[in-house]
């Protein structure tokens, strides 16, 4: 399994014993998502890990992986098919580049590739790929349960404490070290904008009740932040 669906050479995985519950879940995750006995998915894991970890990632990190897993787990009973939403939160931003727009895009395809070399059905599969593209937008249907879940625990991060918020503007603002500030901030701002604008942040009843209220208060101090600093 290449990391990157346009055959660029594999990464290596990196010596990281602390992954070891995270590669423990991959493989309870392939079961539950019907990998047969027969494939090994440790190499999948040793791979996707690799590419969380990548240098050029600040947020996008196994942390971030496994607070969305765990977010997941808090959410799983609202979902349809729980497994396709863990994997597709493995897949999710499995290939990330900041200065790139097509992440997703290469993210999903990863996932059409590997997922089926893995014993996992094209059923499943194509949930899956379809879970990781709508991750562009955080927008899921009325009724899809499954990126109801997804989208929800990409973004509880929103929700966070105060130190835990200003540590992930902080990572976000890492990752983008190559724009300059004041384009940063402008860009920063639309976002903010854009994500406040929105009818509900979360769309599942726990989200809803837990999340959304902290997530605005959080984006709206970020954004006068922004917006006193221009």
């Amino acid at each position: 399994m290449d990391t990157e669906p346009n055959g660029e050479p594999d990464t290596e995985p990196a010596d990281a014993p602390d992954t070891a519950p995270l590669r423990a879940r991959w493989r309870a995750t392939a079961t539950a998502a019907g990998a047969p006995a027969d494939r090994d998915p440790d190499p999948y894991a040793d791979r996707l890990l690799a590419a969380w970890a990548e240098p050029q990632r600040q947020y996008h990190t196994t942390a971030h992986l496994a607070d969305v897993l765990a977010r997941i787990d808090v959410l799983a009973p609202h979902a349809a098919d729980p497994a396709a939403v863990e994997l597709a939160a493995w897949f999710h931003d499995a290939v990330y580049r900041p200065d790139r727009s097509e992440n997703e895009e290469r993210s999903a395809a990863l996932a059409e590739r590997a997922l089926p070399e893995l014993g996992i059905g094209a059923a499943r599969t194509a949930e899956v790929a379809r879970l990781v593209r709508l991750t562009v937008t955080h927008d899921p249907a009325p009724g899809d349960t499954n990126g109801e879940v997804l989208c929800d625990a990409d973004l509880a991060v929103l929700a966070g404490g105060p130190d835990a918020y200003a540590a992930y503007v902080a990572a976000v603002r890492a990752e983008y070290g190559f724009v300059p500030e004041g384009a940063f901030r402008a860009g920063r701002a639309a976002v903010l904008r854009q994500l406040l604008a929105l009818p509900r942040l979360f769309r599942t009843p726990y989200g809803s009740a837990h999340w959304e209220a902290a997530a605005r208060r959080n984006l709206a101090a970020e954004l006068a932040g922004l917006s006193a600093g221009e």
